[in-house]
């Protein structure tokens, strides 16, 4: 999925900022520092440009807490887009750097040209079509390293939908709709009432409770 809009905050004394997640380290890549990319944005080569700052975001217990990250080049290897940052210089302090997420402050880089990234509110409240049918509410989004979920309130549950373009293929903020494809039984119960054998045999039974003498 692309860009997701996210107002987040460094400390309660500053006030939020907005921020864009535009990728996650995956792996260390040779020995010269190299880091594999999962990206969350459709502008890599614009986003990843030498010199761009991105905060991290990491356990409180490495290293990096609280620290960011500045490119020192990107490029494409055997089709997979691989980041060099200054300071990271071995496979070792690459490796420290794993599972890390890359954050930028919106203001801080070009204009996202990117047609499909929203901040959370504009999300929230959304109604949820399926077939054409309203199913639900966008009640939050949650972020998580692999992806994110927009949680959906249908009825009395809340369903977990991976913001996905396969499952959420149409945001239409201005509509006040998304549209989901979901697989079978997301948004299904998972327990369908059954009737017990007992009920069963008993719905036919025809005994006649005014039998006679």
């Amino acid at each position: 999925m692309a860009e997701v809009k996210v107002p987040r905050s460094s400390s309660e004394s500053k006030p939020a900022r907005t921020q864009l997640r535009v990728g996650r380290l995956l792996k260390a890549h040779g020995l010269k520092g190299a880091l594999k990319l999962e990206l969350y944005t459709d502008d890599p080569d614009g986003r990843f440009v030498p010199g761009a700052v991105f905060t991290l975001q990491v356990p409180e217990s490495s290293p990096w807490h609280g620290k960011s990250v500045t490119v020192r080049e990107f490029r494409w290897m055997n089709s997979h887009p691989v980041v060099f940052l200054q300071d990271v210089d071995d496979r070792t302090a690459a490796e420290s750097l794993v599972r890390a997420i890359l954050w930028i402050d919106q203001d801080a880089g070009a204009e996202s040209s990117e047609d499909d990234a929203w901040y959370d509110h504009q999300l929230v409240g959304l109604e949820v079509i399926r077939d054409g049918e309203t199913i639900g509410r966008v009640l939050r989004i949650d972020h998580f390293p692999a992806q994110d979920l927009l949680i959906v309130r249908s009825g009395e549950r809340e369903v977990l939908v991976p913001f996905v373009k396969a499952i959420v293929p149409e945001v239409d903020i201005a509509a006040g709709r998304v549209v989901v494809t979901p697989p079978p039984g997301l948004f299904e119960d998972l327990a369908a009432d059954e009737d017990e054998p007992g009920d069963a045999e008993a719905d036919a039974d025809p005994t006649d409770a005014d039998s006679g003498e």
